[in-house]
């Protein structure tokens, strides 16, 4: 494959965001989590869930992920294998692998959860030239470990 270097950028700028999603979720920095999204996300996990795709606020989002991961001790997501693909200079689509792993220190020992699976993305860049999530996609694989973390 020939990329021009422009691509190249634009590639790069994507990658960074979605890293900076789930680095910021390990962090719990819910503002910086936030800033990765549109005003409007169409977020999917229902493969984990149930139900349907839902049309989300950032706030939204981060307030649910606040409630749900808060009695956790640490978070680390791991993501990788990216295919970007930039449509024009400002729509674009990409996927990922992840693995996400949440600790509880429990005294049965079992402290830990791991989600495996893969994502996708819908992006656009604003006429601020930053590059934000539109559709956030979850396909679990699996899960494995001490699944209720309880």
């Amino acid at each position: 494959m020939h990329y021009s270097s422009e691509m190249l950028v634009k590639r790069q700028q994507i990658v960074d965001v979605i890293t900076q999603l789930f680095v910021q979720t390990d962090n719990r920095n819910w503002l910086m989590v936030e800033k990765c999204f549109a005003d409007s996300v169409e977020f999917d996990m229902t493969s984990l869930s149930g139900g349907e795709a839902e049309h989300l606020t950032p706030q939204e989002i981060t307030g649910r992920w606040d409630e749900g991961l808060r009695d956790l001790a640490a978070l680390h997501h791991q993501v990788g294998n990216f295919v970007v693909d930039v449509h024009g200079d400002d729509v674009a689509h990409a996927f990922c692998y992840g693995i996400a792993y949440h600790f509880k220190p429990l005294e049965s020992g079992r402290n830990t959860r791991t989600f495996v699976g893969s994502y996708e993305f819908d992006l656009v860049r604003g006429s601020d030239d930053v590059w934000r999530i539109t559709r956030f996609w979850f396909d679990c694989k699996f899960v494995d470990g001490n699944v209720d973390l309880k």
